[in-house]
């Protein structure tokens, strides 16, 4: 993987460079501040970012927004001391695919990154199911605006399976999956699979993890 790591505490970021090339993974940049890494992430273009929320240069949520305006095939994984439910909903809503805290071990981190280097969506279970408990309100109106039949591309999309996965499992032609993404698309508006799963957990309207 190429990676970025965005983080205004020099000693971290040297730290998980030296495990990532240890790794034999290629750190493209390492910066200290949000708003520098905006420009540098769109011209190193890496395979994956791993940014902090509070930097003195520039917030990591600001950034990781300008960065998916200009580029919405960048992946984000956001590595915070934060565990407030409303700085998890920011970050999924600027375009972040991840969420984790500064307590994970390296293998949790480096588990993540691929993870999320694949389009997966990474947010550890107790940061999911907080989301969850704050959306159960207004879960119901939420589901009420997909057919059944799109809860469940949305779920299984949600479990990571790809088109032909999700068609074979439903009995139902890929031509149909994408139709039923398409109305999903716009019913909750997202732009892609990706972002799909993050808006429709943001919602409440599907679950991840355990």
């Amino acid at each position: 993987m190429r990676i970025m790591l965005v983080d205004d505490h020099h000693l971290l970021r040297q730290s998980l460079k030296r495990q990532l090339e240890d790794c034999g993974h290629e750190v493209v940049a390492d910066v200290a501040d949000g708003t520098s890494a905006i420009g540098i992430a769109l011209n190193k273009q890496p395979d994956i970012i791993l940014m902090d929320i509070s930097m003195a240069g520039g917030d990591g949520i600001s950034a990781c927004r300008a960065i998916m305006d200009a580029d919405a095939r960048q992946r984000i994984v956001m590595l915070t001391m934060h565990v407030e439910t409303d700085l998890i909903r920011k970050s999924l809503k600027a375009g972040a695919i991840g969420y984790l805290t500064k307590d994970a071990t390296f293998d949790e981190v480096l588990t993540a990154l691929q993870m999320a280097c694949d389009g997966d969506v990474i947010i550890s279970p107790e940061f999911a199911h907080a989301l969850l408990d704050e959306a159960e309100d207004t879960r119901t109106h939420q589901e009420s605006i997909l057919s059944d039949r799109e809860m469940e591309v949305l779920q299984l999309l949600a479990e990571g399976q790809s088109t032909p996965e999700i068609a074979s499992n439903m009995f139902i032609s890929q031509k149909t999956v994408k139709n039923h993404l398409a109305s999903i698309y716009t019913k909750i508006d997202a732009r892609d699979r990706t972002h799909a799963v993050i808006r429709a957990v943001k919602m409440g309207i599907i679950k991840i993890g355990p």
